[in-house]
């Protein structure tokens, strides 16, 4: 006799991340993970370097972080839930709103996350065709049922890039049963152009079955510090607050990321970065014969003829110290998702590439 974890469980295939390092390549330019790479915050830094108490537990309730979210969004302090990451609040949700006999939609080639949070609470996760690999907006109405009882929608979504407009959200939660919770997961939120995102701050407070998530861990630069919160309707603030855990946010961490937020200037030097650098790699990768779709994030998804090749471009750019994410988990074999990193880390990756196509050219006789 042992211990039998609830059903499903075993079947679920375990997170794995973005490779992290390289044999015999002592400092390889990571392009795996979508850090930033102007790192985080000097003024987030110093928080971290200030001497605090660890025998005192952490303000259980966020509280100087909460009202510091709110007044830089125009927000409820009252009705936002700081997590342990943004995936603490993803993964909230699934365990107070879903069970088994539950489904849950989100688009074809989305973040892990989504699926592996529905499936530990034993409802089943969908996986919705895009178009172009874009959410189609008709493709999840079509696959809602009266079982449908969440929605996770990236935006922009990971590891595409590809982003939906606010009529498009509209549009969707309207065809959406009111026991239905639509997650709008803004993790790349800030590498967006703010005066035309659609946040979806306005849907939660219209609204009592639409919640918005965003994270500190990729404009932020605070990514080892697990920070991340969510804006939600009343009753489902007041749910989550009783099923997180009593102090799920570290002092270094509240101390850090109160201090970013007032560092905007970091966040649109790191947003300026990103674009210039984005447009730049697609450019010159289009330049050399790949198909680089455009990207609302803080990466670009490379496609390649066939899975093989992927394969062996992601192969090439690790010898030559450049770690891309391979994508089969995804569902996409046949591209590699590329980080933006920093100046140097971009040219090596555009360098590698200009002589991995050279090559195999070469072997083609083109």
């Amino acid at each position: 006799m042992k211990p039998v974890p609830k059903e499903g469980i075993l079947d679920m295939p375990a997170y794995v991340g973005g490779r992290d390092a390289i044999k015999g390549i002592a400092n390889p330019y990571k392009m795996s993970a979508n850090e930033n790479p102007l790192g985080a915050s000097p003024a987030a830094l110093a928080a971290l370097e200030k001497a605090f108490d660890p025998s005192v537990y952490p303000d259980g309730h966020a509280t100087a972080l909460r009202e510091a979210l709110a007044k830089l969004n125009g927000l409820n302090a009252d009705n936002i839930v700081c997590g342990n990451g943004s995936d603490d609040i993803l993964q909230l949700l699934a365990q107070a709103y879903l069970g088994p006999g539950d489904e849950v939609l989100h688009t074809e080639h989305a973040f892990l996350i989504y699926k592996l949070a529905s499936r530990a609470t034993g409802a089943r996760p969908l996986a919705v065709r895009e178009t172009e690999l874009t959410a189609n907006v008709d493709s999840l109405l079509e696959a809602v049922t009266p079982a449908t009882r969440m929605v996770f929608l990236a935006n922009p979504n990971n590891p595409t890039g590809t982003m939906l407009a606010r009529d498009d959200i509209v549009r969707l939660h309207a065809g959406l049963g009111g026991d239905t919770i639509l997650v709008l997961d803004g993790a790349y939120a800030e590498y967006c152009d703010p005066q035309t995102y659609p946040a979806g701050f306005d849907l939660v407070e219209q609204h009592n079955n639409v919640v918005t998530t965003r994270t500190f861990s990729k404009a932020y630069g605070l990514a080892a510090l697990r920070l991340g919160w969510g804006y939600c309707p009343p009753d489902i603030a007041n749910v989550l607050n009783r099923l997180r855990g009593p102090f799920n946010i570290n002092q270094p961490a509240m101390a850090a990321g109160l201090v970013a937020l007032e560092d905007q200037g970091h966040i649109e030097a790191s947003r300026s970065h990103n674009a210039h650098w984005r447009e730049w790699l697609v450019q010159q990768l289009g330049g050399i014969g790949f198909s680089v779709r455009a990207s609302f994030a803080n990466f670009i998804l490379v496609e390649f003829d066939s899975d093989q090749q992927a394969a062996a471009a992601e192969a090439f750019l690790c010898a030559r110290g450049v770690i891309p994410r391979g994508l089969t988990a995804y569902g996409l074999p046949h591209a590699l998702r590329l980080s933006i990193g920093t100046e140097a880390a971009n040219r090596a990756a555009l360098a590698a590439l200009t002589d991995f196509v050279a090559e195999a050219d070469a072997e083609t006789g083109k």
